[in-house]
């Protein structure tokens, strides 16, 4: 039987290509590892039960929604706050007067979804809402960030599991949060960059930090005046 450490050196080859081939058959090696059966199971994806029940419409206008989203919603080329409200609003979305809704935005779907006057949804933002999501008036969602109310029995057969989001009056939301479902929002909270949020958040409250989302103390001075700037 070849050795394989005595064919490297018979061939004469330069010690970087000879490292790079020790590396390769290492890799090789676990992954054959990993491949082996470890007594962790595993979830036959192809039973899992489907989501068609989250639709809450037909096919064709799911279907429908999907190519109006793409030219018309999502199109950072149409840069028409206005058209891009109507167009949920015909999809069955309602939404209040003066609302700012920007490009390179996308909503799951349409009817499933309530917004409150003059809030501003920022470029980028995705509310993927297989279940409802309701956001006051006078809110900010700021770029980047992700609204779920979508999760897996990840335990049992990965059926799809939803959770409605309440977003209150007044909220800000900073760019690229994750917004999880079951999430309540209280009336002027603060939600500051990268969390990860799930569960409550008290009413006028800074709430933040991705790792591990805490209170930050109070949004306004007694006073009035705000404490994050």
């Amino acid at each position: 039987m070849r050795n394989d450490g005595d064919w490297l050196t018979k061939a004469r080859l330069h010690p970087l290509d000879v490292y790079w081939i020790t590396k390769a058959k290492q890799l090789n090696s676990h992954e054959d590892e990993m491949d082996a059966p470890s007594g962790v199971p595993v979830i036959d994806l192809s039973a899992a039960p489907g989501e068609r029940s989250a639709w809450g419409r037909s096919r064709s206008t799911v279907y429908l929604w999907s190519i109006v989203e793409l030219l018309l919603v999502t199109n950072p080329w149409q840069i028409s706050s206005g058209l891009r409200v109507s167009v949920l609003r015909l999809f069955g979305a309602k939404i209040g007067a003066g609302v700012i809704y920007r490009p390179r935005t996308r909503v799951k779907f349409p009817w499933k979804l309530e917004i409150g006057d003059r809030s501003w949804i920022g470029e980028g933002v995705w509310i993927h809402n297989q279940d409802r999501v309701v956001i006051g008036h006078d809110v900010v969602v700021s770029q980047e960030s992700f609204i779920t109310t979508g999760s897996h029995a990840h335990r049992r057969d990965m059926a799809l599991l939803t959770r409605p989001v309440h977003i209150g009056d007044g909220v800000w939301i900073t760019s690229r949060c994750v917004i999880l479902g079951g999430a309540s929002i209280g009336r002027s909270a603060l939600v500051t960059p990268g969390t990860v949020l799930s569960g409550v958040v008290p009413e006028g409250r800074i709430w933040g930090a991705p790792t591990s989302p805490r209170d930050l103390g109070p949004r306004f001075r007694s006073e009035g005046a705000p404490v994050y700037e």
